[in-house]
């Protein structure tokens, strides 16, 4: 049972890495700042910092993941219940990855534990612990999120314009070579190149790459804002390992042969994992397919995110950084009327079923383990 545990939870881990770890820098990758690969490097960097910090600073989530509180002490210690709840969690997360929709963590560990708690103990388990302390956060972060991100990216734009950064756009200017067909005596058409000729093109909106025009000091406004966006997905990325590893490293505080740190340790290792191998299907729904954005609206959509993961954490709330990531890009959407609201749909749908599914899943592998 140890061993099933160690594997369940790592498993667990792995497909949190890949749902979540890309949410960080997904306007990186929207907004073209940066390549696939540099984005989810710099993610997997950042989380595992945050994870690592979260060893000092997020007990009081580590504690509440542990499932004391919502079940009875003698359930919340329980290897059956804990493997139950981590294999409930996994095979969610991971079938949401592997269709490319953004799901919550928390959200399918809530339906594991629920599930799971009902089928051992029944009426035990206590539904004012769930309501107050899981679902209140969960319901209630993305849309705070939504406000968040609308406001700091007007407030952003607003003082843009007052400090008269304007935005220059660009064109392709350049040789274009041109094929004509020239009859043959035979009868037959035949190709020749003709001479080079100079043309310009105006692309398509998607594809223009506004840039922000002058400096300070000697440095771009675009240099300054693609430093600062890269600080706040940066930001992004270590709240969210901050937040979700105690989560998860609670699942194996019953085993004495690891504690605590060494429990956070290699959770941080196998999400890290998962988001270098298994992200990219995530990474396409966030970055493209909610909304298309600018470097500034990218901006304003990390910086609320962050804020909200990272003083969540400090209280030991429980709230989903994928709830609150898609919230903020969504924000964003609305104020620029560029969000795409059958996408949202289809990622509300999911989050419905995130934690009926994880609680029927945990509640299967309970009644199999034990009996």
């Amino acid at each position: 049972m140890t061993i099933l545990l160690l594997l369940a939870v790592c498993f667990l881990a792995y497909s949190n890495g890949a749902n979540d770890n890309f949410k960080g820098v997904a306007s990186l990758f929207g907004s073209k700042t940066t390549g696939y690969r540099t984005a989810i490097g710099w993610a997997t960097v950042c989380t595992l910092a945050g994870s690592v910090a979260a060893i000092f600073l997020a007990q009081a989530l580590l504690m509440k993941f542990s499932g004391k509180g919502l079940v009875p002490d003698s359930l919340a210690g329980s290897e059956y219940f804990l493997l139950a709840v981590a294999v409930g969690a996994g095979v969610t997360v991971i079938l949401a990855t592997l269709t490319g929709f953004p799901i919550s963590t928390t959200h399918a560990l809530t339906g594991a534990m629920a599930g799971s708690g009902w089928v051992a103990v029944g009426s035990q388990v206590s539904l004012g612990v769930l309501g107050k302390a899981f679902f209140l956060p969960l319901l209630l972060s993305p849309v705070l999120a939504v406000a968040l991100g609308a406001s700091l990216y007007l407030i952003c734009r607003w003082s843009r314009l007052q400090l008269g950064i304007t935005k220059e756009w660009c064109i392709c200017i350049g040789e274009e070579q041109q094929v004509v067909p020239m009859p043959q005596p035979s009868s037959i058409l035949g190709l020749q190149a003709a001479a080079p000729t100079i043309s310009a093109c105006v692309d398509q909106q998607s594809r223009c790459e506004p840039r922000y025009a002058g400096g300070f000091f000697g440095i771009g406004y675009q240099q300054i804002m693609d430093a600062a966006h890269f600080l706040s997905a940066g930001v992004v990325s270590f709240a969210r390992g901050l937040n979700d590893t105690p989560k998860m490293a609670a699942l194996l505080l019953v085993l004495p042969e690891l504690g605590a740190r060494s429990s956070l340790i290699t959770v941080a290792v196998a999400i890290a994992v998962g988001g270098l191998f298994s992200a990219r299907r995530v990474a396409d729904t966030m970055s493209h397919k909610i909304t298309s954005m600018n470097h500034g609206q990218g901006f304003s959509a990390n910086l609320a995110t962050g804020l909200l993961v990272m003083a969540a954490s400090l209280f030991g709330l429980p709230v989903s950084t994928t709830h609150v990531s898609v919230g903020a890009l969504f924000g964003i959407g609305l104020t620029s009327r560029q969000a795409n609201i059958s996408v949202i749909r289809n990622i509300l749908l999911s989050w419905l079923i995130t934690l009926p599914c994880a609680a029927m899943v945990g509640a299967l592998v309970y009644r199999f383990t034990k009996h």
